[in-house]
């Protein structure tokens, strides 16, 4: 199974993403989760461009979310909302549908005692317009900087928590795969 982690931030210090990473590391076998290394690459969202020919980076990060089962979105908030540079990427790929019926989960991680809940929502609602199938065990994740050492969560509940929600990705990709072959 093919998992992809898009972390809203360009920080080299992440907090989200050293989630991403301790996600990819936490995986069961047989689950492969791949960090989305792009979004500082892609240019700024344009309808006009995206109709005739989107450029080769976007091409190449739409077609990483086709091919994967499930999308992890771990995200930190910014002026009560989603980061500019995900809000970007996750326009080049409305069009294209490539989330439409994806089970994805939205992490949020910020130092602050409401991680991100806002950010959480806000890119919760995007991706619920764009048809994806977001999780309900997504989750927020307050006060994190205290939870992660040296770029990966340390926090143990905190690590048990990120293995529902791989395991929960796991098992919606799973049903759908299983509904498909069912119908096809």
């Amino acid at each position: 199974m093919k998992f992809v982690a898009i972390v809203g931030s360009l920080r080299a210090g992440s907090l989200n993403r050293a989630v991403a990473l301790s996600a990819a590391d936490l995986c069961d076998p047989g689950v492969e989760l791949t960090v989305f290394e792009g979004l500082a690459g892609l240019p700024f969202f344009e309808h006009d461009v995206e109709v005739v020919a989107p450029p080769a980076p976007v091409l190449a990060f739409r077609a990483q979310l086709a091919e994967a089962d499930a999308v992890l979105i771990t995200c930190p908030e910014y002026a009560a909302g989603m980061s500019g540079v995900l809000k970007n990427g996750l326009e080049w790929i409305v069009g294209g549908g490539e989330l439409v019926d994806k089970p994805v989960a939205v992490v949020t991680a910020s130092p602050a005692t409401t991680g991100g809940e806002r950010a959480r929502a806000w890119t919760t609602e995007t991706l619920r317009m764009m048809g994806a199938d977001v999780l309900p065990e997504s989750m927020s994740i307050p006060v994190a900087g205290s939870k992660i050492k040296d770029g990966r969560v340390a926090d143990e509940d905190l690590r048990a928590q990120l293995r529902g929600v791989l395991a929960a990705m796991a098992r919606s990709a799973k049903e759908k795969a299983e509904l498909a072959a069912a119908e096809g």
